[in-house]
């Protein structure tokens, strides 16, 4: 099949002072998030001018990727939609319908399975398509790419970086972080019949393989970001706590790589290099956080390789024993019931 767009598509994030709320009540809508804890999460907006580096961070993107697929002679224009604010993804698909757009591919700006990180954008991708109705293209998510050689390789460099920048290279405790998400919602994360924790596993793993790469003796992983109620557990340790752990231990440095992300949008600012690397100061330890792999020229090269599997059959690269998933039409699940907690994150 012919495809004649690429949608970008990501979670979005507020321009502005008078954004935060509005963006925080679309993304929390529905899940019993108390008012108190929104108000919290404002105030680290608000701290930032009320607004989020994704956004920015996102268009930069595109615009390498553009550059990219017209260097290689692909005709493919790139959209921009949002799952959480504007530009939002129902807006955007209807204006890529205006433009005559049939059939085009997906890349959601997450790497890994799970309900947040996959099964949700497939959400995206149906309420959209319902939004604009018969005349609404043929979409095609692409697939999950956390084990991509391309997204780990990146990620191996800014961890040596990040060593060298604290002077002891290698000898720091390397802390491999991702966005915390419930416990229930891990424990069915992927089809039924694997056995549940897609994500966390595939978190794991890409620490391990960056790991190996970059030939660290010892590496941790560990969550941040959690945003539920107190009595949902969630995945833990959270990373302030994890400091604390290391402090305790006796280490004297670390390496914090944010594995799960990849851009430096507000959580990884505020929860890493402002809570984390404060509380690592407080407690004398050296900190240095590893760069995220969107301003890396490879993450414009992985994009285009994610879509040349679909235009010109170009190979599946990737370094696990995991499938490939994550690549499904119309939002379609991978499988069924796959990533369909009995609670949803929340």
């Amino acid at each position: 099949m012919g495809y004649q767009a690429l949608l970008w598509l990501s979670f979005g994030g507020p321009e502005g002072p008078d954004d935060v709320l509005p963006f925080l009540e679309n993304v929390t809508r529905g899940r019993g998030v108390p008012p108190e804890r929104l108000a919290e999460v404002a105030e680290h907006y608000h701290h930032f001018g009320g607004v989020s580096p994704i956004n920015r961070l996102n268009r930069d993107a595109i615009g390498a990727v553009e550059k990219e697929l017209a260097a290689q002679g692909l005709d493919l224009p790139v959209y921009f939609g949002n799952r959480n604010w504007h530009p939002m993804v129902e807006d955007t698909l209807a204006r890529m319908t205006a433009d005559g757009v049939r059939s085009a591919l997906v890349f959601p700006t997450s790497a890994y399975g799970g309900y947040s990180a996959c099964r949700q954008y497939d959400e995206d991708i149906a309420r959209a398509r319902a939004a604009v109705g018969a005349d609404a293209p043929r979409l095609t998510k692409l697939r999950q790419f956390f084990d991509h050689p391309l997204f780990l390789g990146s990620f191996a460099d800014a961890v040596r970086a990040a060593h060298t920048e604290l002077g002891r290279p290698g000898g720091a405790r390397t802390v491999f972080v991702a966005h915390s998400v419930p416990e229930s919602a891990d424990r069915a994360a992927g089809p039924p019949e694997e056995g549940g924790r897609r994500y966390s596993r595939q978190v794991a793993e890409a620490a391990r393989l960056v790991a190996a790469e970059v030939g660290l003796e010892r590496h941790d992983v560990v969550w941040q970001s959690r945003s539920g109620p107190p009595r949902v557990p969630w995945l833990e340790p959270d990373i302030v706590d994890h400091i604390d752990a290391l402090h305790a231990e006796g280490v004297g440095s670390v390496v914090v790589c944010p594995v799960g992300f990849v851009s430096d949008h507000l959580e990884v600012i505020w929860d890493l290099d402002n809570e984390a690397a404060e509380r690592a100061a407080e407690l004398g330890m050296g900190f240095a956080r590893a760069a995220t792999p969107n301003s890396d020229r490879r993450f414009a090269d992985l994009v285009v390789e994610l879509v040349r599997e679909h235009l010109t059959d170009a190979p599946v690269r990737k370094l696990s024993g995991f499938p490939a998933a994550g690549c499904t039409t119309n939002g379609a699940p991978c499988a069924p019931r796959c990533c369909e907690p009995a609670q949803r994150p929340g």
